[in-house]
């Protein structure tokens, strides 16, 4: 079971592919992060925010997990509006939803 709550039957196929792999990333806290993101914003993003977030998404878990929580400074060609909206998307005040 993946945890999305976003149906793929009316996506895209660029859309369907995004999004299994943000539930299946290898890391469960990077499945709850990206796929809960994805869930949320994936059918609204134009062309120019699928790049970005694919792009994004094409990082190792542990890279992309470290700029989340500001362990690791973000690599300017991701320091982006599409990196900034992941990042804010989530309380990191309170454990990660399951």
């Amino acid at each position: 079971m993946s945890g999305t709550t976003l149906s793929s039957a009316d996506l895209d196929p660029r859309r369907r592919r995004l999004l299994f792999r943000c539930w299946h990333r290898g890391m469960r806290e990077m499945d709850l992060l990206m796929g809960q993101f994805a869930d949320a914003h994936l059918s609204g993003f134009s062309e120019q925010e699928l790049d970005l977030f694919e792009a994004l998404s094409e990082n190792q878990d542990q890279e992309l997990l470290s700029w989340i929580v500001d362990s690791k400074p973000v690599p300017s060609e991701f320091d982006h509006e599409m990196f900034h909206r992941l990042k804010n998307f989530h309380d990191h005040t309170s454990p990660i939803n399951l």
